[in-house]
């Protein structure tokens, strides 16, 4: 296939030059660096179990990629870590083989490839000479293997690709049209009630999320943080959220960067202040995070308490997610303890009884994010909930002791996954020796949140509420 023609120095509608690297006189081929970087990110992935957020600005940083190649590197990185499976079932086909028999670099480079020619505005002719190149560099002799393929996806686009391997099962079908495993594809549907909206839930996780700041209450407003940032605005729903206008660099933030703001989504902003803002009768002085690490909910927690004469203590078992607690609470009252959730009334700085308000933002599967961390939906297995079920409800029944009499629980998760939300809060109750009762969350959330069920827990979703699929109940201590 052949690339269109372009004036001189004309741009592609995906507004990178696609002009294909040419080799050096009788040497290797010259990589396209965009490409390359996303490619080594994809492999790091894989080969080493990396977090591509934490490892692709190291590699664009290292191959001094930046301006409209970084952000081509990053899509191609992200998307194709996000579409792994859709494009393996791709890859296998054309290859004739399954994608386990292919060598890992190659098979490595073809996704890359291939997310190029199913998903991007680049030329037919430049994704597949340019990832041959690329294979070429990696495993010389795979090069002819790897042009016979990406010219036999070249031949289809997506929709053709999907109607020729669809299967017969609507679940299974949805979970190849989405890239997303199936059982994934089946929580949802047990949270949302029917296929056609856990679709767009689906869906939504395969858009690029927007970046949400939190302006901390006391130190500035929202709209003061908005003003400051070309762009930016207030958020729909909680009053302290501010978009950064397309993505944005929070690290470039000065109000990040001198505490007066965080980053943190919407939803959990949302979820923290409904904590917050339930009335309680008796003392109000005296917060608990059961969870704290990485900080985002015990800075917020902490500028609310910080205005009402109340301090909270910030409990993390993890000592460098600790650190990283403190280093997200300085100069706010939080006190930061290095300790196990679990050990309530054994650790003289978690007395039974002695919390007016626990928020247990428990340690789940993060099936409520996977729109942000794009290799998480592979890595997840269904064996993975057991034992995340079980510290959940461990954790919980803690803060059941850590609450006094009248005194309230936040049990939150960024999971719609209903044994980690309705089904854990239900059981914890259940097996604790102290009583509880739910307290209906819709209240304390705007009331211009749209779709919040009827209650008395709350689950928000990125396609309803442009928020993380975060999940709240509220417990009160008789």
């Amino acid at each position: 296939m052949r690339s269109p023609r372009r004036g001189p120095g004309a741009r592609p509608a995906g507004g990178r030059d696609d002009r294909l690297a040419r080799p050096p006189r009788g040497g290797r081929p010259a990589i396209d660096p965009a490409r390359e970087a996303a490619y080594e990110a994809v492999a790091a992935v894989h080969r080493d179990d990396a977090y591509a957020n934490l490892v692709l600005p190291r590699i664009l940083r290292e191959g001094g990629v930046s301006g409209r190649d970084a952000a081509f590197a990053t899509e191609l990185t992200y998307g194709t870590l996000r579409q792994i499976g859709t494009l393996d079932a791709i890859v296998a086909a054309a290859a004739d083989r399954p994608v386990d028999r292919i060598d890992p670099p190659v098979r490595d480079a073809l996704r890359v490839g291939a997310y190029q020619l199913l998903h991007m505005r680049v030329g037919a002719h430049a994704a597949v000479a340019t990832t041959v190149d690329l294979v070429r560099s990696l495993v010389p002799g795979a090069a002819g293997f790897a042009n016979a393929v990406l010219r036999r996806i070249a031949e289809a686009d997506r929709s053709g690709w999907l109607a020729r391997l669809a299967p017969a099962d609507p679940v299974a079908r949805a979970a190849l049209t989405h890239a997303h495993p199936e059982w994934i594809v089946r929580a949802f549907v047990d949270a949302l009630g029917s296929l056609d909206e856990a679709e767009l839930a689906l869906d939504a996780d395969n858009l690029r999320p927007p970046v949400h700041l939190c302006a901390r209450p006391g130190l500035l407003t929202p709209a003061e943080l908005a003003a400051a940032l070309p762009g930016a605005s207030v958020g729909r729903y909680s009053p302290y959220a501010v978009v950064l206008a397309g993505g944005g660099d929070p690290g470039a933030v000065a109000a990040v960067r001198d505490g007066r703001a965080h980053v943190q989504d919407e939803g959990s902003q949302l979820v923290a202040a409904a904590l917050a803002g339930a009335p309680l009768d008796g003392r109000d002085d005296t917060w608990l995070d059961l969870c704290a690490g990485p900080g985002g909910k015990a800075g917020l927690l902490g500028a609310l308490a910080a205005q009402r004469g109340a301090h909270v203590t910030a409990v993390e078992v993890a000592h460098h997610r600790a650190e990283l607690v403190a280093r997200a609470t300085e100069g706010l009252p939080v006190y930061t303890i290095n300790a196990d959730g679990r050990d309530v009334g054994k650790d003289p700085d978690l007395p039974a009884g002695g919390f007016d308000r626990v928020l247990v933002d428990a340690p789940c599967t993060g099936l409520g994010a996977l729109r942000r961390r794009p290799e998480a939906r592979w890595r997840r297995q269904p064996s993975d909930l057991p034992p995340l079920t079980r510290l959940q409800r461990e954790l919980l029944r803690a803060a059941f002791h850590a609450v006094r009499p009248g005194g309230l629980v936040a049990y939150v998760t960024c999971s719609p996954h209903q044994a980690e939300t309705e089904v854990s809060v239900t059981e914890a109750a259940r097996r604790s020796d102290v009583d509880v009762d739910l307290v209906d969350v819709r209240p304390y959330l705007p009331s211009s949140l749209p779709e919040a069920g009827t209650g008395p827990t709350v689950q928000l979703w990125p396609h309803r509420h442009g928020t993380d699929a975060m999940f709240v109940a509220l417990l009160r201590r008789p």
